[in-house]
């Protein structure tokens, strides 16, 4: 596979890797920090944003203010987040577990569950980035290579890999374990050479996750994500920083590198609003749980209501099914139906 050679040691020797053409190799610096002049940020700071989501992801980053992405586990969610108005997407992991399977994120989903709704999600608004997790991987080198190309296939902006063992946990429970640092750099390096092998290039974002500071410290948690950087993650992700404090210590040792921040109610990271984490130098937010625990409340409400009383009229709130169907994108379909010389949708 293209650019192996560049990736046989990292973080002692300068080497190449095939650039994003497949034409002459790129040169790496003498420190061995992975290096593509193609994917510098500056490139991506002028013009119109792509309608290549990858593309559009990388001038998001680019340019000033934090990119939100509401966590999405269904297309019901992804339509209300989009009807909101976010120009962003993330698809949970434990939410795509638990929509999906009805388990929880304690790496039951397989890749091609994530995949799958991978596919589906990229599908209804095309330009519009979706950042997916990928979990460790789920594999060794080869496999973490074969997720990247999945993930792009499916349409995916970009997705965060982590350094938890195989049989990984929410990054907001407890008894977490990780690899080896060299393990980890393995998994980011895979996903580098697998994304700049791609024919004719791809902006596809990689982001370096560490779950190592609850469990061997925010020292080694900065170390990791900076090697990580060096190995060629485009983005880093440290995952439970528990204080403002240590959000903004963490931006600071990894500049310039853009750094995500994951907010969950209730978890081992403050609340942080959107405003707070810019001011505290975050370049990315997710919420990787807000419309999957919005739906629980909401459902075992109808449910119980239901059962209660017989008739689901006062869950309904009103909504009728066309009302329904029209979050769902019913007037797009009757439109274009329309547009081809179809009959078929005169009247719903």
């Amino acid at each position: 596979m293209p650019g192996l050679d560049y990736f046989s040691n990292t973080e002692n020797s300068a080497s190449t890797t095939v650039n994003q053409q497949g034409q002459s190799p790129v040169e790496a610096p003498e420190s061995g920090v992975y290096f593509n002049p193609r994917l510098d940020p500056k490139n991506y700071l002028e013009g119109p944003l792509s309608h290549n989501p990858a593309t559009r992801l990388r001038q998001m980053l680019a340019r000033p203010g934090i990119v939100v992405a509401p966590g999405i586990c269904d297309g019901i969610s992804a339509r209300c987040a989009l009807e909101a108005g976010f120009d962003c997407l993330y698809q949970s992991g434990a939410a795509t577990t638990a929509s999906r399977l009805g388990q929880p994120d304690l790496a039951i989903a397989t890749m091609n569950d994530f995949v799958g709704a991978a596919q589906m999600v990229c599908s209804i608004s095309p330009s519009v980035p979706v950042i997916a997790d990928a979990d460790t991987g789920f594999g060794g080198p080869i496999n973490v290579a074969r997720t990247v190309r999945q993930y792009i296939s499916a349409g995916v902006a970009g997705l965060h890999i982590e350094d938890q063992v195989q049989t990984k946990r929410c990054g907001h429970l407890m008894g977490k374990q990780v690899v080896s640092r060299e393990e980890f750099l393995t998994r980011i390096r895979a996903a580098v050479i697998a994304r700049d092998s791609i024919p004719g290039g791809s902006d596809f974002v990689i982001i370096g996750r560490t779950d190592s500071a609850q469990v061997l410290g925010m020292e080694e948690a900065i170390t990791r994500l900076k090697l990580a950087a060096d190995a060629g993650a485009d983005v880093c992700f440290i995952e439970g920083v528990k204080t403002e404090e240590l959000l903004r210590s963490t931006v600071a040792a990894l500049a310039p590198k853009p750094v995500l921040v994951n907010v969950i109610s209730g978890g081992l990271t403050p609340s942080f609003t959107c405003q707070e984490a810019e001011k505290m130098g975050a370049k990315i937010i997710i919420f990787s749980l807000v419309s999957c625990v919005a739906m629980v409340h909401a459902v075992r409400a109808a449910m119980q209501s239901l059962k209660k009383t017989g008739t689901d009229f006062s869950s309904a709130k009103g909504m009728d099914p066309k009302a329904f169907f029209e979050v769902m994108g019913l007037n797009e379909v009757v439109e274009l139906d329309a547009k081809a010389g179809g009959s078929a949708f005169q009247e719903v």
